[in-house]
């Protein structure tokens, strides 16, 4: 396996940045294991914020206003 590898590499490594790029792209996502359940808890979530924010029970904030909490300067 470790001669396989090491080939792989050599070739990948002679691709162009960009598709290097693309490659490692789709090595990361194929090490990911998704979870449905946690799509379906962001979706509930995502919705329920909508809710609030059409009833007036929460304020939207502006993408300053965020980044200017983290801003270091």
């Amino acid at each position: 396996m470790k001669n396989v590898s090491k080939t792989v590499t050599n070739q990948a490594l002679e691709l162009p940045a960009l598709e290097r790029a693309k490659l490692v792209e789709q090595l990361l996502c194929s090490l990911e294991q998704v979870d449905k359940n946690i799509d379906l808890v962001w979706i509930d979530e995502a919705e329920a914020r909508i809710d609030a924010y059409d009833r007036g029970t929460i304020e939207a904030v502006s993408i300053n206003e965020v980044f200017g909490k983290y801003d270091s300067n």
